[in-house]
């Protein structure tokens, strides 16, 4: 069960590997690069930039669908051992979670469970990713068509320059040859780019996608129809059942509520302790004992005295007498 969730990402893998055969096919044989610096319409670039974005959200579509897949054999584990009512769901960032938690608020609310129609809801986002996928790819060949359209009217022209220019100017001849034989190649390069890359390629990203999208609906429906039937009909044995898991969680709570009140109390004692601790701190003086309050206030009388004892002896060290007296002695 658990390697089916990565059947999408291995298939996405193996067609991406062929995939990067082609291209290399392509790039060797055709020598593509080099007409791709120097094509006078770019438009082979604007295939190429809409291929590698088709990849990029395909690939990231197909990790998001692995996860999704492997998540819901973790929760579909859960259910088939201690049903549909054992889930805690903390979190609904994917979409299995967010279907399980809608299973759970319909059920409590007595309402009509359709369960396909909620997965459709659950699963649109990645339906829709992997449609606009292979409308790119349809794009990348209607891209290819206008590339050749193109191709072909730079070749009438090129010709159209050289028939004028032939048995009067040489050079004007040869460049209309040039760009006639330029117009030619965009027309033979856009139509087997848009053809291979969109037509072939992207397409058959956008099957896998697909495909994962419904393997991961198949399997999220014999989760319900299988594993949570019991718990998706309103019978005694339901509510029963439901009763005892909801007094198991209220068993934890209150296990982990004791445990808190244990550890406050504990803080508690150690803050009284220290409290009584401080409050008995000081010393013996004159026979009669400090508590720390009156020795911070003693320290502070003490700390006030020596201030001013300071000050005093900085005005006599700095009196004019004085400084007489060091410049008498600094002369001699």
């Amino acid at each position: 069960m658990q390697e089916k969730a990565y059947r999408t990402l291995l298939l996405w893998l193996i067609w991406a590997s062929m995939a990067l055969g082609v291209y290399m096919a392509l790039y060797i044989d055709t020598n593509l690069w080099d007409f791709m610096q120097h094509d006078p319409s770019k438009i082979t670039w604007l295939i190429m930039g809409l291929f590698a974005l088709g990849v990029v959200i395909s690939f990231g579509l197909t990790m998001a669908l692995t996860q999704e897949a492997v998540r819901s054999v973790y929760l579909g584990n859960i259910v088939r051992q201690k049903g549909l009512y054992a889930l805690e769901l903390k979190s609904t960032r994917r979409a299995v979670e967010r279907f399980f938690q809608s299973i759970k608020e319909v059920i409590k609310a007595n309402g009509a469970l359709d369960v396909e129609t909620l997965l459709n809801v659950e699963l649109a986002p990645y339906e829709r990713t992997s449609r606009a996928v292979e409308i790119m790819g349809n794009l990348l060949i209607t891209l290819g068509l206008i590339g050749t359209v193109m191709g072909l009217t730079l070749t009438l022209a090129g010709l159209t320059s050289s028939l004028d220019a032939l048995g009067n100017d040489q050079d004007r001849l040869l460049a209309g040859l040039r760009r006639a034989m330029g117009g030619m190649g965009t027309a033979f390069y856009t139509t087997l780019l848009g053809s291979v890359l969109g037509g072939v390629l992207l397409r058959v990203f956008a099957l896998i996608t697909d495909n994962g999208v419904e393997g991961l609906s198949d399997a999220m429906k014999k989760i319900c129809l299988v594993y949570c039937s019991a718990d998706t009909r309103p019978t005694v044995e339901r509510e029963v059942r439901t009763l005892n898991i909801e007094l198991e969680h209220l068993g934890d709570r209150a296990k982990m509520l004791q445990a808190a009140l244990n550890d406050s109390l504990v803080a508690m004692s150690n803050f009284r302790n220290e409290a009584v601790r401080l409050k008995d701190l000081g010393k013996e003086e004159d026979g009669e004992k400090l508590t720390l309050r009156d020795a911070v206030v003693l320290q502070q009388y003490y700390a006030n005295l020596l201030k001013e004892e300071v000050k005093m002896m900085n005005k006599v060290n700095t009196s004019w007498w004085m400084r007489l007296r060091r410049g008498l002695r600094s002369t001699r």
